[in-house]
């Protein structure tokens, strides 16, 4: 799994089952959540060492605050323990930081810590990572066709011309190629409105691991099950 050929360029993860994790152990759903965090460390890590260049992690999605306020208040003290924590190392390591998602909804100390990583680390060559927050794909599709037709009604762009990579540009993921590899841990088979438009053509890799278990041995065997893949995009085996 060492061949750039079979490495898949953009990873997507569903990081899922930490609650689970902490009620399969009797502890508070919070704790799987911590050690959630402490695994995302690891793969950021392994993912940089193995050669990926972007990695995508679904953090909290515009769906999540349905859950018990206590939990989405712990959730959102996490991401702003976690970037104050790691911010300096990251940039050090040369990882470019974005978060993807509506954070206008978040509190004000986290969003204005989200654009100071965004602003300090856009300068980074190393690794991209995206952190979707507050995320949903179905708003970010709507959020870009109110904008596509704004522009039209300016006069800036004629419908006529709307075309898929036209359409891409007003996505969150602007200038990011599409994911490869989509992971979900937890034995969830589904994507849950996450890149619904970027993974139209990305191989899904369905794992019962409970996130927190998800360690980079369980990492590699979805990369190694990625390079037994063949993507055809529509065309016969004879045709790659």
């Amino acid at each position: 799994m060492d061949s750039k050929n079979t490495l898949p360029k953009h990873v997507a993860i569903i990081m899922d089952g930490n609650g689970r994790w902490a009620k399969k152990r009797f502890m508070p759903r919070v704790m799987g959540h911590r050690q959630g965090k402490n695994n995302v460390k690891k793969l950021i890590q392994h993912s940089s060492q193995k050669g990926v260049q972007v990695l995508t992690i679904y953090a909290f999605s515009s769906e999540n605050w349905r859950r018990p306020s206590e939990e989405v208040s712990f959730l959102m003290k996490l991401f702003l323990e976690s970037l104050k924590e790691e911010l300096a190392e990251m940039h050090e390591t040369g990882l470019k930081v974005n978060f993807l998602g509506d954070l206008s909804l978040l509190s004000e100390p986290l969003e204005a810590l989200m654009r100071e990583t965004e602003v300090l680390t856009h300068p980074n060559k190393g690794m991209i990572l995206n952190v979707a927050v507050n995320y949903g794909s179905r708003s970010e599709m709507l959020r870009a066709t109110k904008m596509l037709c704004q522009e039209a009604r300016d006069g800036k762009i004629n419908p006529d011309d709307l075309t898929e990579d036209l359409f891409s540009q007003y996505l969150y993921t602007k200038g990011i190629p599409d994911p490869d590899l989509l992971i979900r841990t937890s034995g969830e088979s589904r994507i849950s409105n996450f890149l619904l438009w970027q993974c139209a053509y990305t191989e899904l890799y369905f794992t019962d691991t409970l996130f927190p278990d998800f360690n980079p041995n369980e990492y590699d065997k979805a990369l190694n099950w990625y390079a037994s893949r063949e993507r055809r995009y529509g065309m016969i085996s004879e045709q790659i």
